[in-house]
């Protein structure tokens, strides 16, 4: 595993995660699944340190989080799925300042995504399309050759057809290798590209297995991936 999660726990009021463990592997897409409040942007944030867990560790890399994070976060990216400072810079300019944080930025690596996602770096975020500063992120994430994407929701909001050609970016990325984590209430997303899925419940994770696995063992005769999610979440789900 590139990524392994393990007993992450966080307890707000109102909310508890509880228990988290899974992990990623190397060039495969793993869609995190739950409706909203579920927990799923509470679980990316502890696995990248952004806000810090009652318990449980990730490691990345065999390396434990703690004690390496400065290290670990050069090799990895991620996305809200929305590029929101500097609005009015060049994007050229943006990535003049990006790039001087890290010393595994690859000039090679930009112009490729760049011209793979059509970008037009004499643009400003202002000027750009969602799925656009979408693609800017996943830009600016392999241009420092990183080896996992975690997303937090970086489809929502999107247009049918950005969607899918964000969908379709994943699939190339997978080919060199690249881990892809991305979270998403929207199950059809999952269907289209994902190799595996973690489905999380009330903060609680319900299953974290291969999407054919998935299927085989918890669809019924006839039913879509959305069919089968909507009736575990609406209780119908035994373990």
């Amino acid at each position: 595993m590139i990524v392994e999660v393990h007993d992450l726990c966080k307890s707000y009021p109102s909310f508890h995660l509880q228990h988290v463990s899974f992990g990623l592997e190397r060039g495969r897409i793993t869609g995190f699944i739950g409706r909203n409040g579920a927990g799923k942007t509470t679980t990316i944030k502890a696995m990248l340190n952004l806000i810090e867990a009652d318990s449980g560790d990730v490691s990345y890399f065999d390396l434990p989080l703690k004690g390496n994070e400065s290290a670990i976060k050069k090799r990895i990216g991620y996305s809200t799925g929305t590029l929101s400072w500097y609005p009015r810079k060049k994007i050229k300019t943006i990535v003049d300042i990006v790039k001087r944080f890290y010393d595994t930025w690859s000039e090679e690596s930009y112009r490729k995504y760049m011209n793979l996602f059509s970008i037009d770096e004499s643009k400003t975020p202002l000027e750009l399309s969602e799925g656009m500063k979408v693609k800017v992120n996943l830009m600016l994430a392999l241009s420092h050759q990183a080896e996992v994407l975690i997303l937090d929701e970086p489809t929502s909001g999107l247009d049918p057809f950005s969607r899918n050609e964000l969908l379709n970016v994943f699939t190339e990325l997978k080919k060199e290798g690249i881990a892809v984590f991305f979270s998403t209430h929207i199950i059809s997303d999952i269907e289209k590209c994902a190799d595996d899925i973690v489905y999380i419940s009330n903060g609680k994770i319900i299953v974290a297995t291969s999407k054919a696995d998935f299927i085989d063992r918890y669809s019924e005769d006839g039913e879509s991936l959305e069919d089968t999610m909507l009736r575990m979440e609406g209780g119908a789900f035994h373990a």
